[in-house]
């Protein structure tokens, strides 16, 4: 539904319902990375009550990451977000599909990926957004999030999660801090988080890898 326009609804009975709000000026800055028209000019369709399952699918992985008590969980929200976006304005906007660019993602200038990189292994300690990633290599985070993945492989939130499982190893193989300590030295929310998500990359717990490193 467009911002600002009002809809009623009858049920039944009880219904479990996930909103999400997307700002006018997130919709304007993906339009004008995919249409070659003025993305002022572009206005969201009402059609409430029509199904779309690529967003629904978007919009309950926001559900799911909001729920999951990691870092990342802003910058992957914001990422998830302009994918919906994109589509909203692909599929449910006044554009036609004719003003639509059909060219590939481009990579990323080595020179803005170096200080992207840069940027997320200084702050691998602290939960960073995509907008302060984006500003660190001088684009905008809609450019900055597709050009990152046609660069490096997976997006932003990905790459910054493989790096702090990375940097969990070295120090679980090369110190002897305790596994907690290390988990919020790496910018995991406790070690809890760490575990969940260290077994999840490399199939075993940090104690287990720790204990086969060092015997």
């Amino acid at each position: 539904m467009p911002g600002g326009m009002d809809f009623g609804a009858r049920v039944s009975g009880a219904v479990r319902t996930l909103h999400l709000y997307l700002r006018r000026a997130l919709l304007q800055e993906v339009a004008a990375d995919i249409l070659d028209c003025d993305p002022a000019h572009i206005e969201i369709l009402p059609r409430f009550g029509d199904r779309d399952p690529l967003i629904e699918r978007l919009i309950l992985g926001i559900g799911d990451v909001l729920r999951d008590d990691e870092p990342t969980a802003t910058m992957y929200v914001d990422y998830l977000a302009r994918a919906v976006a994109a589509r909203l304005v692909q599929q449910h906007s006044s554009a036609s599909s004719s003003t639509r660019r059909g060219h590939y993602p481009t990579t990323m200038a080595k020179g803005r990926l170096g200080k992207a990189i840069d940027f997320m292994e200084a702050n691998l300690d602290r939960s960073i957004g995509l907008l302060a990633i984006s500003d660190a290599a001088g684009l905008s985070p809609s450019h900055f999030a597709r050009q990152f993945r046609a660069s490096v492989g997976r997006a932003p939130h990905q790459y910054l999660m493989q790096r702090r499982v990375e940097t969990a190893k070295r120090r679980l193989a090369e110190t002897n801090a305790g596994i907690a300590e290390i988990a919020i030295a790496c910018g995991f929310a406790n070690q809890e988080h760490l575990s969940r998500l260290f077994k999840r990359a490399c199939g075993t717990t940090p104690a287990a890898y720790r204990k086969v490193r060092r015997d």
